[in-house]
């Protein structure tokens, strides 16, 4: 028998289907075996890429053939690089935080930009589009149908928004509650939420559901084939 790349491969994906599959019953040594090399060839890859293309070409490139401006930014990070690994050490340890304070404020700045950006306006986009009538009679939509839809998408994000309140006031009793009127708003916001989550599993569990069929047709047109 000729052993071509191919069939390599598919020997390969048989393999570890099966131990993956050993998962149905119980924690075992084969799956273990399995995601442990999984873990490994990804972290490999990963650190593959990082280095041929960000290192080399962003960090080795410039220090070596860069001219002197391009030097001196590429010393910037590095020299933040170098701090890092003072960490190491637990006396130079302290000098680390002068980069780990740089990461994480752009890191905070980036996922703040990127929420509202990302999430926020395009919600309120969508909430103000919904009521967009001109858009709804190019789709032969009725206005009634129109305004249910736009208020409902409004009350969601309204209510999910009041859940997500967290101011409170100190009680009589000595306990911190949260006025009566939100607290009932954060429960019709909790459902929407519920319903929310329920649509992101119920999406998972079929994704996760067409990857199994499509693995289990994998296997069967492999062992027709060979």
């Amino acid at each position: 028998m000729v052993f071509s790349s191919d069939l390599v491969t598919g020997l390969l994906s048989f393999l570890f289907t099966i131990l993956i599959f050993s998962y149905l019953i119980g924690d075992n040594p084969l799956f273990r075996i399995a995601v442990y090399i999984f873990v490994g060839v990804s972290s490999g890859y990963l650190a593959a890429l990082a280095w041929w293309q960000v290192i080399v070409p962003r960090l080795i490139y410039p220090l070596v053939y860069g001219s002197v401006l391009e030097k001196a930014f590429t010393a910037i990070p590095l020299l933040g690089a170098v701090l890092i690994l003072m960490k190491i050490s637990p006396r130079l340890a302290g000098l680390a935080r002068i980069a780990m304070a740089f990461l994480v404020g752009a890191g905070a700045a980036v996922i703040i930009a990127g929420a509202l950006s990302g999430t926020l306006l395009p919600q309120i986009a969508a909430t103000i589009n919904a009521f967009d009538l001109s858009a709804a009679s190019a789709r032969n939509i009725s206005v009634v149908e129109v305004v249910f839809n736009g208020a409902f998408i409004l009350a969601g994000t309204v209510f999910t928004l009041i859940y997500f309140h967290f101011g409170a006031s100190t009680k009589a009793d000595g306990s911190i509650r949260r006025l009566k009127l939100i607290e009932i708003n954060a429960l019709v916001g909790r459902i929407f939420i519920g319903i929310t989550l329920g649509t992101i599993f119920a999406g998972v569990y079929a994704a996760a559901l067409t990857a199994l069929i499509e693995r289990i047709s994998s296997l069967i047109n492999f062992i027709g084939n060979y």
